[in-house]
C-alpha cells in the first residue's frame, strides 16, 4: 500500500473491519451501508476506479457498479481528479 492510501484509509469508517466489505451478492447491500457518511468515500472510490480494483465494495459501489461506470465513462483518465471536481 502507498502512503497516500494509508492516509485516507486511516480515516475510513470501515477501517478495522477486515474482509467484511469483500462479500458477494445480497451481502454487498449491508457492506454498502457502512460507506454512507464516510468522510473519505470519494477517495476510496477513486482508488478503486483508478486502480481497476475488481472486488469488494469501495466508495459505496460494488464491483458491477464500478465496471459499469468505467465502461460508460471511458474518457476519464484520473478518477481522483474527476471526483474531486464534482
Amino acid at each position: 500500500m502507498t502512503s497516500n492510501l494509508d492516509g485516507w484509509a486511516a480515516l475510513a469508517k470501515c477501517r478495522g473491519t477486515k474482509d467484511s466489505l469483500f462479500v458477494e451478492g445480497a451481502e454487498q447491500r449491508k457492506a454498502r451501508t457502512l460507506c454512507r457518511g464516510c468522510p473519505v468515500r470519494l477517495e476510496c472510490l477513486a482508488e478503486a476506479l483508478d486502480n481497476r480494483i475488481e472486488w469488494g465494495v469501495w466508495g459505496g459501489l460494488t464491483e458491477r457498479e464500478r465496471r459499469q461506470l468505467l465502461k460508460t465513462r471511458t474518457e476519464v483518465t484520473s478518477w481522483r481528479q474527476a471526483l474531486a471536481a464534482s
